[in-house]
């Protein structure tokens, strides 16, 4: 019987349930376990594709084109699960699901209701995870701060499961703030109690507290906790704070987490370890061999999730590099051309990332007109390309007023245009280009030297494309087109014949970058900057 560990945060949002959840995914693949892991959104949009990345951070897209939430990125950074949307659970899909059966008469005219209805579509989707037996746990991450009125009822849903699949088949693990007082030089138990008795008001007793602190917690204060959150002091269990997120596994490891759970959960296996990927990317992490610095150029900087994908990624391609990557962050509208060689004087590599609107654009084609003209390497991705395509066609095809259609319906030389299937959506959720699609890459160029294959498959999340009636112009001024279509009708990849490495795609390769295998272009791209210098 496939086992669940639901996992809820308290006291303030942004603790890190995300990477706790994926970290305790790690551990538990590392003693030979298949697991599944599924957010529970309480926000009603039926998916985060329509909501501002100052809002929401980044959206995550899966290979059959959900767009989910980011943490089923740490997910799949993490461990070797394959997410879909099914691993992504919204309120508004809830909603939708149940209203749209109750207006098929699905409910025989019953009084629709948020317990059973809601509760029900709620646990129906989390037990979709457990069927046909292919995962052995599945790990459940109920997302916003106990207490919330928004997020009632998926804990309602997990009460009930919890009491329907018996003690000994599902675990809730309840991740906690310890805050540390300096001015007093103490550690304050308080909000955790406060937050695990909130739990326990609506009939969930955690078996396992994983708290947060900046500061190590005495025997003496996780008797304290343990006592008064109805918990063994054993199963209070050190959160620390790490210099980096992929330590997180090897923390709980240390502390037995992984036994911890097992017991609760009455499974057995043999002892794993995580011996490769302390060695390997810990390892490489804390005692990097060289350095280099990219500049991220964005419209959506101040806010650390927007890009974080790209982030993991580059840390990714440095490791695989033996290096650290310092990442320079620069706001596009801060790219005017009279400070462009201030900017980036000091940088070993540009990397321009996805986006949609007009602000800021003018600076990413700065940007990216002095990495073409420097020799710095580039990177451009989705919306870096299209820009990189922009760029090129004003600055060296001599088309002055080259443009996407996106920002200028009526430029004359529309280098970037409309997908030919987007022209009459009207529907913003949902509807664009979305999820993976396979590319032919030509031999002899530098994607093809990165991925080693002439066939690939990418996330890609755009509505428009490059525009093929100008190919050929671009082409004799010495843009390549590296990668197209299986059909041969759409660009996926362009490259500069004279530049030590200018790559730029149309798809998203963050979105399949770990930790312990970089994305070949993000690993070919840090080993170009770390060449530069």
């Amino acid at each position: 019987m496939t086992k669940f560990i639901f996992i809820t945060g308290g006291v303030v949002s942004s603790l890190g349930k995300g990477i706790a959840c994926a970290s305790i995914g790690k551990i538990l693949e590392a003693r030979g376990f298949k697991v599944a892991l599924v957010k529970c959104d309480p926000y009603i949009n039926v998916d985060p594709g329509t909501m501002n990345p100052f809002q929401h951070g980044e959206v995550y897209v899966t290979d059959d084109g959900a767009e989910t939430d980011l943490d089923l990125g740490h997910y799949e950074r993490f461990t070797h699960a394959r997410l879909t949307k099914n691993n992504n659970i919204t309120t508004g899909k809830i909603y939708f699901s149940v209203i749209s059966k109750e207006r098929r008469g699905d409910y025989l005219g019953k009084t629709v209701q948020v317990v059973p209805h809601i509760t029900d579509e709620i646990k129906g989707s989390i037990k979709k995870l457990s069927e046909g037996g292919h995962n052995d746990i599945v790990i459940v991450e109920i997302g916003g701060t106990v207490g919330d009125i928004e997020s009632l009822p998926f804990l309602e849903a997990i009460r009930q499961l919890k009491q329907e699949l018996g003690a000994m088949n599902a675990i809730n693990i309840h991740l906690t703030l310890i805050p540390y007082i300096r001015s007093a030089d103490e550690i304050k138990t308080k909000p955790t109690q406060h937050s695990v008795g909130k739990l326990r008001e609506i009939g969930i007793q955690p078996e396992i507290l994983l708290c947060r602190s900046e500061k190590s917690i005495d025997l003496d204060v996780k008797q304290k906790i343990a006592l008064f959150c109805n918990v063994r002091e054993g199963a209070v269990i050190e959160a620390l704070d790490v210099k980096s997120i992929y330590e997180v596994p090897l923390m709980f490891k240390k502390d037995g987490l992984d036994d911890l759970i097992l017991n609760c959960l009455r499974l057995k296996s043999k002892k794993g370890d995580l011996r490769s990927w302390s060695q390997d990317v810990v390892g490489v992490v804390k005692d990097p061999k060289a350095a280099c610095r990219i500049a991220v150029v964005g419209k959506y900087i101040t806010l650390q999730d927007a890009y974080k994908s790209i982030y993991e990624a580059l840390i990714h391609g440095g490791i695989s590099n033996h290096a650290k990557v310092e990442i320079v962050k620069i706001d596009s509208e801060d790219v005017k051309t009279h400070r462009v060689r201030d900017l980036f004087c000091d940088v070993d590599g540009i990397l321009v990332p996805g986006g949609f609107g007009y602000r800021g654009i003018e600076g990413k084609i700065n940007a990216i007109e002095f990495a073409r003209k420097e020799g710095i390497p580039y990177f451009g991705i989705c919306l870096g390309m299209q820009t990189a395509v922009i760029e090129f066609a004003r600055n060296a095809c001599g088309l002055d007023d080259a443009n996407s259609t996106e920002f200028n319906s009526k430029t004359p030389y529309p280098v970037i245009s409309l997908l030919e299937e987007q022209k009459n959506v009207k529907a913003k959720g949902a509807s664009m280009r979305l999820g993976a699609y396979p590319a032919r890459i030509a031999s002899g160029t530098k994607a093809h030297a990165a991925y080693k294959k002439g066939l690939i498959s990418e996330r890609h999340r755009h509505r428009y494309e490059f525009n093929k009636d100008f190919k050929k112009a671009l082409e004799k001024h010495g843009m390549i087109v590296s990668g197209v279509s299986p059909n041969g009708l759409l660009v996926e990849i362009v490259e500069l014949k004279d530049h030590p490495w200018f790559v730029a795609v149309q798809f998203h390769p963050e979105f399949k970058s770990k930790p312990d295998c970089a994305h070949p272009l993000f690993r070919e791209f840090v080993k170009a900057a770390l060449k530069k210098q």
